[in-house]
């Protein structure tokens, strides 16, 4: 049988950039090739390389990069391409989709029309064929009526469904080679889930080669035929999907596989100590010795190859033989649970409800108001001393707006938040001690940490505020680095000189700066690769557990929140619809809902079989909420008239673990569990 050749292939790649300080090496002699019809998928921390390579294929690196080794597409060198044959092959026969779709969409361009635009430029269909070819792309890719969502501007559309608008223009070209750079960081399990079905299927259908790039090894074990790992540049291991997770044999690839909370929760995320080295190509041995268990003197003076491990795995480690002989047995530390509070709780939230857009008197009279915004509706729960709350749900169920209600950035339409010092009854009404008590830490630290501000500079603003004088800030601000486990260099640093591990460090240090004694947390997590992700959970568990804290903590990764949360509130569509202790929630009965979110959790395993409840079409408008349970329309497990109706009631499954459905509690514990 002839061999059938490569459609991408690296030979020895190597990238560094030259800046004033010398070269930084991004990556170092990488050498790898992906089939027709195969997915490779590229793992590795921030920082690894990961999307320089995914430039350097495409040849779109700016002009201080400097290139060396080979790049090979359908068995043509892209090097000594000229750029005008360049930009005939980007977007037609190599695409790529980034990992935000806000910034690849036009805001201003319909999206039907952006399809269009990509078909023209290639000449590859004339207007009125481009038109009805970005319909058949908008079905391809799974999206209801596509005539509308042609007709409609980016922002008009889901998250989810802006994704796959970016997908169906990466395929206009119909292109042999698709890099999909991190597609799903940031989207909620059930939006992830049907990204990555999607993906599966696009590649069963189209038969193109596919480099899928992403920090988190459950989504890579999902989605890929091979694996490839980077570090600080170098590909550390490479090997079929499922003998690189049976048996990884590079203690990164380890490391990497053990920051993953267990969905189960009988360990916690392991964060791997250290960090990757700022100049690789200075270093003299291997570039993770310094951070690795299993690292011996040989290992800081040689540089390793790439050793056969397996039939085709390789690993680029002096000990891998005794990596693969040592069970992975290590494991984070487990959360202790709080016990149920007795005092009176920190936080009450009383039916709250908050609804945007509210027509006014005029618009009413005139007959031209429209439904408002529900956000949120009649949401009621208590946060006790000492105790972290998880909000979870798919995006625009209303979590984050809550959350700014608790923390008095958004007034509710109707009902309160009552905040009580912590151990007495007397509400605080004084702005200034509520400010003082409740702090919140946003989701994307580039977006609320000030670029042109120095680290001590943010640190102590808030401290300015709060009346401390200048030599009790100076002290209070050293406490706060070395709180958040930062060195006091990076007082002098701005924003753009951190990580993004560091930079939501700083964020948090803020947060803390007032002692607060409610910390409502916002997607901390969600931009974070899994590495870091585990040490800022280590991190923030720490502190609440020195603190004695309350956290309200806002996620839609459950996998993390089984691991940090005391109890757990599952919204959808601005309705809390079941609130219980993390074991309640994980195990029957579950709310319909809860189910299909539980069941979307990717695992690092891939011989698992799919657990997935399919939910069918997408989450109705916030203005028109259905009648009845606003579950109703996509719900697997519907009745009929009752749900589409009448709003289910409260029902007690036991404890402190409550949920919304028509359904029979019986009925609901006889099914089995999502994750056995």
């Amino acid at each position: 049988m002839t061999p059938v050749a490569p459609t991408l292939e690296l030979r020895n790649l190597s990238v560094h950039f030259e800046t004033a300080a010398g070269p930084v090496h991004a990556l170092r002699d990488v050498t790898l090739e992906i089939a027709p019809g195969e997915t490779l998928g590229l793992a590795g921390e921030s920082g690894s390389g990961k999307s320089t390579l995914a430039y350097a294929v495409l040849r779109d690196l700016p002009p201080s990069a400097r290139l060396a080794g080979d790049v090979r597409f359908d068995g043509e060198s892209l090097l000594g391409k000229a750029p005008e044959a360049l930009r005939r092959i980007r977007g037609r026969r190599i695409a790529m989709v980034y990992q935000d779709p806000k910034s690849s969409l036009n805001p201003s361009m319909r999206v039907g029309r952006q399809i269009t635009e990509v078909l023209e430029i290639h000449a590859l269909a004339s207007p009125s064929a481009a038109a009805r070819r970005a319909l058949e792309l908008l079905d391809l890719v799974r999206i209801p009526d596509p005539a509308d969502v042609a007709r409609a501007y980016s922002h008009q559309l889901s998250g989810g469904m802006q994704q796959r608008v970016v997908i169906a223009m990466a395929l206009a070209g119909d292109p042999q080679l698709l890099i999909m750079d991190e597609p799903t960081t940031g989207l909620d399990v059930t939006t992830q889930a049907r990204i990555l079905d999607l993906v599966a299927d696009l590649k069963r259908r189209l038969g193109a080669a596919i480099l899928y790039i992403s920090h988190d090894l459950a989504v890579i074990a999902r989605v890929s035929d091979r694996v490839g790992i980077l570090y600080a540049g170098e590909l550390m291991e490479t090997g079929p999907v499922a003998e690189l997770f049976r048996r990884p044999a590079h203690p990164y690839t380890r490391g990497l596989l053990e920051a993953l909370p267990d969905i189960h929760g009988t360990r916690g995320p392991r964060p791997i100590g250290g960090r990757p080295p700022e100049r690789a190509g200075a270093m003299a041995g291997c570039l993770f010795a310094p951070r690795c268990g299993f690292a011996e003197a040989a290992c800081a003076q040689t540089r390793p190859e790439l050793a056969i491990v397996g039939r085709t795995q390789r690993a680029r480690c002096l000990r891998w033989e005794t990596v693969v002989a040592t069970p992975m047995t290590a494991s984070g530390r487990l959360r202790v649970r709080a016990p149920a509070a007795t005092a009176p709780p920190v936080a009450t939230v009383e039916h709250v409800t908050k609804h945007y857009d509210e027509p006014g008197a005029l618009a009413r009279w005139l007959g031209l108001a429209r439904p408002p915004v529900h956000a949120v509706d009649d949401v009621t729960f208590a946060l006790g001393a000492g105790e972290v709350m998880a909000l979870v749900g798919e995006s625009g169920c209303g979590k984050t707006t809550l959350g700014r209600i608790v923390v008095g950035l958004v007034p509710p339409t109707s009902g309160r938040v009552r905040i009580r010092r912590r151990g007495t009854s007397a509400e605080v009404v004084d702005d200034a001690e509520f400010r003082r008590l409740v702090r919140i830490v946003f989701q994307h630290p580039d977006s609320s940490l000030n670029p042109t501000k120095r680290i001590a500079t943010i640190l102590a603003r808030p401290l300015k505020l709060a009346g401390v004088p200048r030599r009790g800030r100076r002290a209070r601000v050293r406490e706060l680095l070395e709180a958040v486990r930062l060195d006091p260099g990076h007082l002098r640093r701005r924003p753009r000189e951190l990580s993004g591990g560091e930079k939501q460090r700083v964020a948090i240090a803020r947060a803390l700066a007032t002692a607060p004694e409610l910390l409502v947390l916002d997607e901390p997590l969600s931009a974070l690769d899994v590495s870091t992700q585990a040490s800022v959970v280590e991190l923030l568990m720490d502190l609440q557990a020195r603190l004695s804290a309350s956290y309200l903590f806002i996620a839609h990764d459950l996998s993390v929140v089984r691991h940090v949360a005391d109890r757990i509130g599952v919204m959808y569509l601005g309705k809390l619809v079941e609130l219980g202790t993390a074991d309640e929630v994980f195990r029957p009965p579950y709310h319909p809902y809860t189910r299909a979110l539980l069941s979307a959790i990717p695992v690092p395993d891939p011989s698992a079989p799919s657990a997935a409840v399919p939910l069918e079409g997408t989450v109705p408008s916030a203005r028109r909420p259905p009648a009845g349970c606003r579950f109703h329309t996509r719900c697997p497990s519907k009745l009929g008239r009752i749900c589409e109706e009448i709003e289910p009631p409260l029902l007690s499954a036991g404890g402190t673990h409550v949920l919304a459905c028509h359904i029979p509690l019986e009925e609901l514990r006889r099914q089995p569990p999502v994750r056995p």
